[in-house]
């Protein structure tokens, strides 16, 4: 334990003190001989770098029209300033350090081969976010030597970083164990499955028209992320992972076959923020900071798959129609993710419970509208929509409670595999192939079938098929933090730029349709006996002030390199959509 200790102080000290590699610092305080010779405290080093695979986070989409808010106001991102960078350099440096040197201490072949591989997946993980973001950037593969070391490093082409990490995934992937079981000590590692799933998704990033902007859909990079997508949706399957039979049980029942790699959360050790964060406010430990918006209410399928205005569907309805019944005859998943006003909602153990957004009715901290009758003015209107969050909110907390959300983190599912490999086969003419999956992920999600068997699917043409994918992946994955990423990644930010968000205010009506006298609402929402069509509903834009319209330009396709970062590196170029030569495409 006074090893450990003293590991735990020294990491606590690299990673607060110590400056990254390139930005020309030393690193200091570091003894080989004392790590590298004791499995334990190798194996400790190890454990401190898992957090950078993060936790739950309920704004994962806010940069999406999933979640209200307005995140892209004019010059979001600059050069100067700090939004959008990612330069993970000290992490690298600590990553290479194990690399290195865990071969020249005295462990066993076992644990040697352990520690390799785990740093050489993280050293792929850590470079693939920052290409996502930069584009290329100087792939150090050694921890630099302040004295001896040319530090002054340029940038590796796009393609050479893609090619690094795809050699560094390998080279994991051949040593580490196919799969580790839920039951295994070491469950929370990372291990083969996981590694070839995340190389596949490397894959698909390579050949997208993110980095192939002239030849977005028939690049040779296509078919290499078809073949490695395709294996690891057949590896992985015959592994034991699948979808698990009940969306709402993606994450809440842990350690399921549908979780490639989880983080491991337990009270009180190691909490997420989730709960807290989705819940109304009266339920909570203060208002909710990431809600649903009405944009994105409108996108869930009916129950027959199509979208609720599809004049070939069964639901069909107008606008007008469907903003006074837009709960019903929805995709299942619809309310196994969103809580909407007068929805039964069982939180903090109330089985009876309904919630209310209305104003005047709701509580104070839940409350949403303008209605002038309630005789009381929203505080909530520039945060709230009308809807909440209940995907992976783990109801049987109480609100005192709610701080004590410990279900592990699920960072990589199998239906992120499978949409992956469908959107791969689609591009590179196996058209059936990508049917079949969102066939079968339509099936678990309970989206009926239809006469021809396609769940309301859309396979008239590739290019339908291809917005049938990006649908999909919006709703199977909402809010685990895809959206805006997936957008980015297709050349798609179009759809977010210029747009504005809205919420829906709810007034409780009498069955004349004439407002309900306020008392009498109050009355009867006390005791839960409103329900949906209790109301009348209305649009509002949110936020009502401040910054309304999204500003998505061209250049954030890739962020640009800090200015710091560039007047630290003189060999360092900027990106040529930000004024620099660099060209962080593939092309």
């Amino acid at each position: 334990m006074r090893k450990v200790l003293i590991l735990m102080i020294w990491l606590s000290g690299t990673m607060f003190s110590c400056q990254d590699v390139l930005e020309i610092e030393d690193i200091n305080n570091y003894n080989p001989e004392l790590v590298w010779n004791d499995a334990n405290l190798a194996n400790a080093y190890m454990a401190n770098l898992y957090p950078m695979f993060g936790n739950w986070n309920p704004s994962a989409d806010a940069f999406s029209q999933q979640i209200a808010g307005i995140p892209f106001y004019s010059d979001r991102v600059t050069i100067t300033n700090g939004e959008f960078k990612l330069w993970n350099y000290t992490r690298i440096r600590l990553i290479n350090q194990a690399i290195v040197e865990v071969n020249q201490g005295n462990l066993s072949e076992a644990d040697k081969q352990s520690i390799m591989a785990q740093a050489l997946f993280m050293r792929a993980y850590t470079y693939f976010d920052m290409v996502k973001y930069h584009g290329g950037v100087p792939y150090i593969t050694i921890p630099q030597d302040r004295y001896e070391d040319d530090l002054f490093v340029k940038r590796n082409t796009t393609k050479e970083c893609f090619d690094l990490m795809i050699k560094d995934l390998d080279d994991a992937i051949a040593m580490l164990p196919t799969k580790i079981a839920p039951g295994s000590d070491d469950y929370g590692k990372i291990d083969g499955s996981f590694a070839l799933a995340f190389k596949a998704k490397v894959l698909l990033y390579m050949a997208s028209p993110q980095f192939n902007p002239t030849n977005p859909w028939s690049n040779a990079y296509w078919q290499q992320a078809y073949s490695v997508n395709k294996e690891a949706y057949e590896s992985l399957g015959a592994q034991g992972y699948r979808l698990v039979d009940d969306y709402s049980q993606i994450a809440l029942s842990e350690k399921g076959p549908e979780a490639i790699f989880t983080v491991i959360n337990s009270y009180p050790n190691k909490t997420a923020s989730w709960d807290h964060g989705v819940r109304p406010g009266s339920e909570s430990r203060g208002p909710a900071w990431a809600v649903p918006t009405w944009e994105f209410v409108k996108e869930f399928p009916m129950k027959d798959g199509k979208a609720y205005n599809d004049p070939s569907g069964a639901y069909f309805q107008t606008d007008a129609e469907f903003l006074q019944n837009f709960w019903s005859n929805r995709d299942p998943r619809f309310m196994q993710s969103v809580v909407w006003n007068g929805k039964s909602y069982p939180v903090s153990g109330k089985t009876d419970k309904r919630q209310y957004t209305a104003l005047g009715i709701a509580h104070e901290l839940d409350d949403y509208g303008i209605n002038p009758d309630a005789g009381v003015n929203s505080t909530n209107l520039d945060r709230y929509t009308g809807f909440f969050i209940v995907k992976n909110s783990l109801l049987k907390l109480a609100q005192a409670e709610v701080q004590q959300y410990d279900v592990d983190y699920v960072l990589m599912r199998y239906a992120e595999v499978m949409l992956n490999y469908a959107e791969t086969a689609n591009e590179t003419g196996h058209m059936d192939e990508a049917i079949q999956i969102l066939q079968a992920i339509r099936a678990r999600a309970g989206i009926e079938p239809g006469d021809d068997g396609y769940y309301g699917i859309d396979a008239s043409s590739k290019e339908a098929l291809r917005e049938a994918i990006l649908m999909e992946r919006n709703i199977e994955l909402c809010f685990e933090g895809h959206r805006f990423w997936d957008l980015r990644r297709l050349r798609m930010l179009d759809r977010l730029n210029g747009t504005t968000k809205h919420g829906v205010e709810a007034i409780a009506v009498l069955p004349n349709g004439q407002n309900m006298p306020m008392g009498d609402a109050r009355a009867q929402a006390d005791q839960n006996l409103l329900v949906e069509k209790d109301f009348k509903y209305s649009v509002l834009q949110v936020p009502r002030a401040g910054v309304q319209i999204n500003v998505v330009p061209e250049t954030y396709y890739f962020f640009p390199i800090h200015q710091d970062v560039l007047d630290r590196n003189p060999s360092l170029e900027q990106n040529n959509n930000w004024g620099g030569s660099f060209n962080p495409t593939l092309e």
